[in-house]
């Protein structure tokens, strides 16, 4: 995938108010831990993570979504009534039906022939509604479009430690270790064909896909039945394969980067910065080892913001932006994975 006329002409976001470190998460689990002997702090030891956020307890996910929507049109001088397609990106969503996007759209008062609808993909949620807004705009369909997204990981934090406390296993200790790093946040992308913004916009380069569906059991968050004598019974779960999702989503991001660099035309070399998917220390070290990219090219959000989903990659971007990091000029990749497995890889001058 190449695109010639799509920027990227702001990015708004809101971070989750309430503040929710290691300590207090394992201090719930302080009898499974005194069962098992494992040592408090051994969350942050393993994941780097030391907070993550959460929104207060029945927060509509709109509610965050629109804000950051908001924040999103107010920098990028894109009016409400000009977005052409409005897309809801999350893996958290308010309900089955209608799609999440509609609130959102209602919220923010687009005009009646915007496209609204919900895009799920797991992690990549976020990075394919881009894809899709890319593409209207390339074909010269829509002049400017909104990819936005809110995810929530108290509710699944909280049933997951109950869960832990009931079944307190080693094995269940490590299939639940994923979903306790689980932060929560909202984020917003305005997207256009470069006709609004007064000032150069990043420009969108191109992208590319990969994916190994045959590893798609490894990571799993539904409902799931509450034992495996009772069928009937299901219930809310995040079971994750930790060191398998490692393993075999390192080997899926170094074949997507090499057909990526590729697709763009440059060495890993010549990329000037990379934001990646925010999953914790030993992955963020692991994935940049192997693709070769420098420690020092890369912004990281998880030791204070978590695991954030859909949020993560493009939250930390902006906070990379706001700081500094990413400068006018910068080739940057933003380099996604989520369960699936799939991959998406995103290449922009900043």
């Amino acid at each position: 995938m190449k695109y010639t006329r799509v920027f990227l002409d702001a990015i708004g976001y809101e971070l989750a108010p309430v503040v929710v470190t290691s300590h207090e998460i394992e201090e719930r689990l302080r009898p499974l831990y005194q069962k098992l002997h494992i040592p408090i702090g051994q969350l942050e030891s393993l994941t780097g993570i030391g907070e993550r956020r959460w929104w207060a307890p029945r927060t509509p996910l709109s509610q965050g979504a629109t804000m950051a929507a908001r924040k999103a049109l107010a920098k990028s001088g894109v009016p409400a009534e000009a977005v052409e397609t409005l897309i809801y990106a999350g893996v958290c969503r308010e309900n089955f039906e209608p799609a999440t996007a509609c609130r959102v759209a209602s919220g923010l008062g687009v005009s009646p022939n915007c496209n609204v609808y919900d895009v799920s993909n797991a992690c990549l949620g976020v990075l394919n509604g881009i894809i899709d807004v890319a593409n209207r705009i390339e074909l010269g369909q829509i002049r400017a479009g909104v990819v936005v997204s809110c995810e929530t990981a108290r509710e699944i934090v909280d049933l997951t430690i109950e869960k832990m406390l009931q079944s307190p296993t080693m094995e269940m200790y490590k299939d639940s270790l994923a979903t306790l790093t689980g932060g929560s946040g909202a984020v917003a992308l305005v997207l256009t064909d470069g006709s609004f913004a007064s000032a150069r916009a990043r420009k969108l380069l191109g992208g590319v896909t990969q994916t190994a569906p045959e590893f798609h059991a490894l990571c799993r968050w539904g409902l799931m039945p509450q034992n495996s004598t009772d069928n009937a019974t299901l219930i809310q779960m995040m079971v994750t394969d930790s060191v398998s999702v490692l393993k075999h989503g390192v080997e899926l991001g170094r074949r997507t980067f090499q057909a990526f660099l590729s697709t763009l035309g440059v060495t890993a070399e010549q990329m000037d910065k990379v934001i990646c998917h925010q999953v914790g220390g030993i992955h963020r070290d692991t994935i940049l080892k192997a693709l070769g990219v420098n420690a020092e090219k890369d912004f990281s959000t998880f030791p204070y913001l978590g695991n954030i989903g859909t949020v993560s990659l493009p939250l930390t971007a902006a906070l990379a932006e706001e700081r500094q990091f990413l400068r006018r000029g910068d080739r940057v990749g933003f380099l996604g994975i989520g369960s699936g497995l799939n991959c998406l890889m995103l290449g922009w001058e900043w």
